[in-house]
C-alpha cells in the first residue's frame, strides 16, 4: 500500500458533509449505546466523549484516517466487574489508566518498533485473554435476557422480548444488504423496544419528566489501586486489535496508517481519547468497524466526515429526552442481543489462536491457554483488597508471565 495510489477526497458541499457526517455516527450509534446500556454508565455522556474522543484522535494524527472512534466492547464485561466491586467513579480511574497504557505501548512502538510487542503478546496469549472478556461475564447476559434482574417483567415475557431482538440482530447481520447490515445492534433493539411498548413493559415517565436539552450527568473518576490493577490488562486486546482496524481502514482507502501518520500516533490518539472519556464518566473509545464498513459502502474517505460526526454526537449529547429514551429500554431487549456480542467476542479470540496455525495440544501451549481461561473464567482471585487480581487482569498476567518462562514447543510438537 502506498499513497501515491489513494484516491483524493472528494470537495463536498458543507450539506453533503453534515449529512454524510450524520450517516457515520447513525451507523456507529447502536453500538456506542449499547455499552454504557450494560454497563451502568450514561448513554448521553456516552455519546458527548465518542464526540471528543474522536476530535482528540484526530487532532493527535492530524487528520488523516477516516474513522471514528465510540465504545469498546472488549470493555463491557470487566467494567460490569469493576462497578460491581469498586462503584462507577473507581471503575472510571481503572479506565483512565488504561488509556495511558495505550499511550506506553505508543511510545515503545515509536523508539523501539512492533517487535517487542508480538513477543510480548503472541497469539496464545491475546486469544485466550480475548475469550476470557467475552466469556467471564455471560451469565449476566442470561440473568438479563430471562428477566431475572426486572421485577416487573414476566419470564415469558423476558424470553420472547430476547430472543426476538436477538433474531432481528442475527437476521441483519447475515442478510442485511448495503446500510442495514451496518447497524444489525440498532434493528434488534429497535424491534424489541417496538414489541416492549405493545406489552406494556416500558416505563415512560422518565422521557416524559425530562427536559429537552440539559447537561450529561458527567461523573468523575476516583483512584482505587484495585480497580486500576483490575482494569489495566483488559488494554491489552483492544490495543492489539486497533492494530488490526488500522489496517483493515487502510485496505479501503489504500494507505498505510502504520506509515503515515503512524501506529504510534494513531494508537496514542486511541489512548488519549479512551483518557479523556473517563474523565467525564464515558466508557472506553477504540475505533469502530461499523464505521470502516461504511466508509467502504460510501467510498466516502475524506476524515473530516467523521470530525463532523463526532459534533453531530456532541450536541446530541445534550438532548437529554434521548439519554431518558435510551434508558428506558427494558433490560430483556439488551441481555438478547448480549449474548450474541460476548459470544462473538469470544469467537475472536478463538479465531486468534485458529489464525496463528499453533499446535495448542503443544505442552507449553496446553498450560498457558488452560490456565488462562480457568483463571479468567473461573473467578480465580490471588490477593485482596488493595492487593487483589482477578478476572481478566489475573489471567492476562498468567499468560504474559507463563510465555516468558517456559520453552519453546518442541519441533515434534508443533
Amino acid at each position: 500500500m502506498t499513497d501515491t495510489v489513494t484516491p483524493a477526497p472528494r470537495a463536498d458541499s458543507p450539506l453533503r458533509t453534515l449529512v454524510t457526517g450524520a450517516q457515520m455516527l447513525f451507523v456507529a450509534f447502536g453500538a456506542l449505546v449499547l455499552v454504557p446500556l450494560l454497563t451502568g454508565l450514561d448513554p448521553s455522556v456516552a455519546l458527548f466523549t465518542a464526540g471528543a474522543g474522536t476530535l482528540v484522535f484526530h487532532s493527535v494524527t492530524r487528520q488523516s484516517v477516516p474513522v471514528f472512534l465510540a465504545s469498546s466492547f472488549a470493555f463491557i464485561a470487566p467494567i460490569q466487574g469493576s462497578v460491581a466491586s469498586y462503584g462507577i467513579p473507581a471503575t472510571l480511574g481503572g479506565l483512565f489508566a488504561s488509556g495511558l497504557v495505550y499511550v506506553a505501548i505508543s511510545q515503545a512502538i515509536r523508539l523501539k518498533g512492533t517487535g517487542w510487542l508480538h513477543r510480548l503478546l503472541p497469539p496464545v496469549v491475546v486469544g485466550p485473554v480475548i475469550m476470557v472478556i467475552g466469556l467471564a461475564l455471560a451469565p449476566v447476559a442470561v440473568d438479563m435476557a430471562t428477566g431475572r434482574n426486572s421485577e416487573h417483567i414476566a419470564y415469558g415475557q423476558a424470553i420472547t422480548l430476547s430472543m426476538i431482538s436477538l433474531l432481528v440482530t442475527l437476521l441483519l447481520a447475515v442478510f442485511g444488504r448495503g446500510l442495514l447490515r451496518l447497524i444489525p445492534i440498532m434493528g434488534g433493539i429497535l424491534v424489541g423496544y417496538l414489541l416492549s411498548l405493545g406489552m406494556g413493559v416500558v416505563d415512560l415517565s422518565q422521557v416524559r419528566a425530562a427536559p429537552w436539552l440539559e447537561m450529561p450527568a458527567f461523573v468523575a473518576p476516583t483512584f482505587n489501586l484495585s480497580a486500576v490493577l483490575f482494569m489495566l490488562p483488559v488494554a491489552i486486546a483492544p490495543a492489539v486489535e486497533h492494530i488490526g482496524d488500522m489496517i483493515a481502514i487502510g485496505s479501503v482507502t489504500r494507505r498505510d496508517y502504520l506509515v503515515k501518520p503512524g501506529l504510534h500516533r494513531t494508537l496514542l490518539g486511541d489512548g488519549l481519547a479512551t483518557s479523556t472519556a473517563a474523565l467525564f464518566g464515558g466508557p472506553p473509545n477504540t475505533t469502530y468497524s461499523e464505521v470502516t464498513g461504511a466508509v467502504t459502502l460510501t467510498r466516502n474517505f475524506n476524515p473530516r466526515v467523521m470530525i463532523v460526526a463526532a459534533c453531530v454526537a456532541v450536541v446530541l449529547a445534550f438532548v437529554a429526552k434521548l439519554g431518558a429514551l435510551l434508558q428506558s429500554i427494558p433490560a430483556p431487549v439488551m441481555g438478547g442481543i448480549m449474548t450474541l456480542l460476548f459470544g462473538s467476542i469470544a469467537v475472536v479470540g478463538m479465531n486468534t489462536l485458529v489464525r496463528a496455525g499453533q499446535a495448542l495440544t503443544a505442552s507449553r501451549n496446553l498450560v498457558i491457554v488452560s490456565l488462562i481461561l480457568v483463571f479468567g473464567i473461573g473467578g480465580m482471585q490471588i490477593g485482596s483488597g488493595e492487593f487483589s487480581l482477578q478476572g481478566v487482569s489475573l489471567s492476562a498476567l498468567v499468560g504474559i508471565v507463563l510465555n516468558l518462562l517456559l520453552p519453546p514447543a518442541r519441533e515434534e510438537e508443533s
